[in-house]
């Protein structure tokens, strides 16, 4: 994650006009700063692709009105955007979204059923930053897939450390979070019918048995 200075900060319009459609990096705008991503690579992308697989087969076979867009950015604030890696967005609102048809840009956290971000060097934005950001904006459900040993910090993936999958979930207007590890079944309101341990997530295995 790299910080693009400027001694201008941008605004969420000033980014979408600013970001480049081709280019070799992914980024997304913090208070106002321009945060260069790097793009999702190996095991974090074969992981994201097959839960977003997984996923689509759930909310389809419960005939959930739901789809997983290839391209979403959902803006937090005027100063603030964000792409997760994985976004379920509910089809009945997009008709309620004025700038998603031209530019795929969410606005409301109703119509976000599910953000997913999985953990890399930025780890701290995720479990920190992003979180509250969701928060705020009203996002039924939040997943943050920690895979990789040492990164995340211990309140996050235990002592010893191990691949954590945490799931915050909106009651009242706040995150509750509950944490999965191993053969734990995840467990979530949004999609019940998920059969799916934590362990199976992070293998990301071409196919779950």
């Amino acid at each position: 994650m790299i910080a693009l200075s400027d001694k201008k900060l941008l605004t969420f319009d000033g980014f979408v006009e600013w970001d480049p459609e081709e280019s070799a990096h992914h980024y997304e705008l913090r208070r106002g700063v321009i945060i260069e991503m790097p793009k999702p690579r190996g095991q974090h992308s074969r992981i994201a692709g097959n839960l977003a697989y997984e996923l689509g087969a759930v909310f389809r076979q419960a005939q959930q009105n739901y789809f997983v867009p290839k391209e979403c950015l959902i803006r937090i604030s005027n100063d603030t955007g964000y792409e997760p890696d994985i976004v379920v967005l509910d089809e009945d609102n997009i008709a309620s979204e004025p700038r998603w048809e031209r530019e795929s840009i969410i606005l409301s956290g109703q119509t976000i059923k599910l953000a997913v971000e999985v953990v890399s060097t930025n780890w701290r934005d995720d479990y920190l930053v992003k979180m509250a950001d969701y928060e705020s904006l009203g996002i039924q459900e939040y997943w943050i897939l920690e895979h990789e040993l040492g990164i995340g910090g211990r309140r996050y993936i235990g002592n010893p450390k191990q691949p954590t999958l945490t799931v915050c979930t909106l009651v009242d207007g706040e995150y509750e979070l509950q944490q999965f590890r191993g053969s734990d079944r995840l467990l979530s309101l949004t999609f019940p019918a998920l059969e799916l341990t934590a362990a199976q997530i992070f293998a990301a295995s071409n196919s779950v048995e």
